[in-house]
């Protein structure tokens, strides 16, 4: 799912990620002279931002995709990136003063196994802070195109159910990981769009639930959903706001 080039998923999501990153660092209270990590870094929307705060030597990374991780060590070379798993993280408990995982915990196979790695590698008193798109309630990136292909399949499976996308639900999670006192949030970005096709494209492209269900459509399928898309988006130009559920907590 997440096995694609990181051109793709930078087309796909990075529009979203960068600007929801900017806020996330605001909220797990980054500072210079610290040491972080990024759990799940994808292609670098968040470990560039921390490295901009306290430089790319003091930042770690990791993620199981091979391109992404790839794709990070060319852009931020002097980032201590690993290919791991949240569930699994490769450092000694205590290491870090930030801890955070942007559009991650929802993918995670365990998230409160992932939760609980971020609690052990952190620092006593670090910031533990994590953050997921609201595919639930309607104010995520991929909202519309979800509405759409329910209106065509009303069975289809979509991202409402996945680990923190309901609204309360990360909070639970970082409970249920042990940490005391969870501080829910919410984070809203905008994004601007020229045109449709710019848009559109980006689901063609096989990245993530949105884009395997695309590519499992027969030709005319692919076609019906994307003018009943056309129809349910506003004329061109328009943005698409952004809502992801965020969690911030002492470890």
């Amino acid at each position: 799912m997440f096995d694609v080039a990181a051109q793709s998923y930078q087309r796909f999501m990075g529009r979203f990620s960068e600007p929801l990153a900017d806020r996330f660092v605001l909220l797990g209270d980054v500072q210079a002279g610290q040491r972080v990590l990024d759990v799940g870094c994808g292609i670098g929307a968040l470990t560039a931002r921390l490295a901009a705060v306290v430089g790319e030597d003091a930042v770690a990374a990791v993620d199981p995709s091979a391109p992404f991780v790839n794709a990070v060590h060319a852009r931020l070379p002097q980032v201590d990136l690993h290919r791991a798993s949240a569930e699994d993280l490769p450092f000694p408990d205590g290491r870090f003063n930030a801890v955070l995982a942007q559009l991650v915990v929802h993918f995670m196979a365990d998230p409160v196994v992932g939760l609980r790695e971020m609690r052990r590698v952190a620092a006593p008193g670090a910031q533990v802070a994590a953050c997921v798109w609201d595919h639930e309630g309607g104010t995520g990136p991929l909202s519309t195109f979800w509405s759409t292909v329910h209106d065509l399949d009303p069975d289809a499976p979509d991202e409402s159910g996945l680990a923190g996308s309901r609204e309360g639900h990360l909070s639970e999670l970082f409970a249920e990981a042990g940490f005391a006192d969870p501080e829910p949030s919410a984070l809203t970005v905008t994004v601007p769009f020229a045109t449709f096709d710019e848009w559109w494209e980006p689901f063609t492209l096989g990245v993530g639930p949105a884009g395997a269900y695309v590519a499992d459509l027969a030709p005319d399928g692919v076609a019906e959903l994307r003018e009943r898309c056309r129809a349910a988006l506003p004329t061109p130009p328009f943005d698409v706001p952004a809502t992801a559920w965020a969690v911030r907590a002492r470890s």
